[in-house]
């Protein structure tokens, strides 16, 4: 079996688990996935323990299901993570002694410059590139311990977040903002920084709880 196969099965089914066609009444059986994709039951097996892994999928004792989120929770867990990232711009504006690293800002401009100039297609995987925009921006703050916690909560809503960027366009408007708001921390304009950041996750949580909230309606109501 080809790394090519277990990554063609794994996609395959996050797309239908992210695309809620399935109902949160479905059970699904590794047999019962494995001659639906015309495949053995080991790459289904393992694109599963991926699928539990990223938060999509819990196992049961007839089988796996969709892991419904619990969007109050998920709108808590969001807060937080706002909050953790403009102390990361707030920190340097009460103390003028601490800078943002300019070096891994350049850095990672050139890497958003490269990506604006040619876009990736809609992907969930763009989840991560996003987490890692913003732990490098927080991390040029200089404070370990705040890019520690952002990175626990990313993980935890990270199942959730991945919907928001299978939406035509997300992506592009993400790396517009990205790149604005990194440009004005390097220029050392720390208050229109913060500001823009705080628009931009404020906006993002709305949006991402009605997307989901509407994926969630949807699994509901899927036969």
């Amino acid at each position: 079996m080809t790394d090519s196969l277990r990554d063609q099965v794994y996609l395959r089914l996050r797309e239908e688990v992210l695309s809620t066609r399935w109902s949160v009444a479905d059970r699904f059986t590794e047999p019962k996935l494995a001659r639906a994709l015309g495949v053995s039951r080991t790459p289904v097996r393992e694109a599963l323990t991926r699928l539990m892994a990223d938060g999509l999928v819990r196992r049961q004792d007839y089988g796996y299901s969709i892991v419904v989120p619990d969007m109050p929770g998920i709108r808590d867990l969001y807060e937080v993570r706002i909050a953790v990232e403009l102390r990361g711009i707030t920190r340097s504006l009460e103390n003028p002694t601490v800078r943002h690293d300019r070096a891994a800002l350049e850095a990672e401009l050139e890497h958003w410059y490269a990506l604006r100039a040619a876009p990736p297609p809609p992907t969930p995987d763009f989840v991560l590139e996003d987490e890692r925009y913003h732990a490098t921006l927080l991390a040029a703050s200089g404070n370990a311990a705040l890019v520690e916690a952002l990175v626990g909560v990313n993980r935890r809503i990270r199942h959730v977040r991945m919907y928001d960027f299978t939406v035509e366009g997300r992506i592009e408007r993400s790396i517009a903002e990205h790149i604005e708001i990194m440009e004005r921390v390097h220029a050392a304009d720390l208050r229109k920084a913060l500001a823009l950041l705080h628009e931009h996750m404020g906006a993002t949580l709305e949006v991402l709880v009605e997307r989901a909230s509407r994926a969630l309606a949807a699994r509901h109501t899927t036969t």
